[in-house]
């Protein structure tokens, strides 16, 4: 008899096209489940069998598109005002749909009163997760490792409210891997919640100074104050909940909150995770 198809959502994005790798690697049988089905982002290995377009904010699209898939990875959708709505949305089509196990890409420290603002949606949908009556993992990531050189404006500088705060910063590559796995082996992970990070809390200066000496140019880190940050990000006249996100990125790292390294990555796949020097000259 032949399993379901695991269910991976985001295939053409950074996340779910690299699980589909690894899952076509394993040679398990997959569903891609994206917003545009046509995109020329979108792979097509030889274990896919099928596409189906999904939208998360859609019931009815998405519990077609869901039939026939017992484990779900479920990355978590576009920053916007209706996420964690759109999350719950997309949820309830999966149970109705008779998913079985959902795997979430969440983030550290999920709470309903985390700094990071973003982490309040993640906290929502792990709760709606939690009182679906499917199984459930979630898989906690921090900032990633991949977005640290963007951070740098055109001038040679990071800016945030972050001080001298830390943060265990993980590659996507990393957390792709330990979702690949999960998927692999749902049963041994149900109900279990991840910390994804990278192997050393970093400040902002640590990272500054890592990128000067990879790219030979010179990078620094200056500490706005918050009324600094708002002010410096006005001129991008986005929302308000938006440029709350971005100013909060900061004041998370400020926090500490995510400054200790996990052995998760490790001890789920058997690779270490990538450090930031490593991942900057490989790119």
């Amino acid at each position: 008899m032949t399993a379901p198809p695991i269910g991976v959502t985001g295939a053409t994005g950074h996340i779910g096209g690299l699980v589909a790798r690894h899952l076509d690697a394993a040679g398990r049988p997959q569903r891609l489940l994206v917003r545009s089905p046509g995109s020329p982002r979108l792979r097509d290995p030889a274990s896919v069998t099928g596409v189906r377009r999904v939208d998360y904010a859609e019931h009815d699209l998405s519990v077609v598109a869901l039939r026939g898939v017992s484990v779900l990875l479920m990355v978590s959708g576009h920053e916007s005002a209706t996420r964690a709505a759109d999350h719950a949305t997309f949820i309830d089509a999966a149970a109705d749909a008779g998913v079985k196990h959902v795997v979430y890409t969440s983030f550290a420290a999920a709470a309903p009163d985390a700094t990071f603002t973003l982490a309040r949606d993640h906290y929502a949908t792990e709760e709606h997760l939690k009182a679906s009556g499917m199984a459930w993992t979630f898989l906690r990531d921090t900032f990633y490792l991949d977005l640290m050189a963007e951070l740098v404006g055109p001038d040679g500088v990071i800016r945030g409210p972050a001080r001298d705060g830390r943060c265990a910063f993980v590659a996507r590559a990393d957390v792709a891997r330990v979702a690949a796995a999960v998927l692999m082996a749902p049963d041994a992970h149900a109900g279990a919640t991840y910390d994804l990070t990278g192997p050393q809390g970093l400040s902002l200066s640590d990272v500054a100074r890592v990128i000067s000496d990879v790219d030979g140019r010179d990078v620094t880190f200056h500490d706005e104050t918050v009324e600094e940050a708002y002010a410096s990000r006005a001129p991008y006249e986005a929302p308000p909940w938006q440029v709350a996100a971005w100013v909060s990125t900061y004041t998370a790292i400020a926090s500490g909150v995510m400054a200790e390294p996990s052995d998760a990555v490790e001890r789920l796949t058997g690779v270490p995770p990538t450090d930031l020097e490593t991942f900057l000259r490989a790119r």
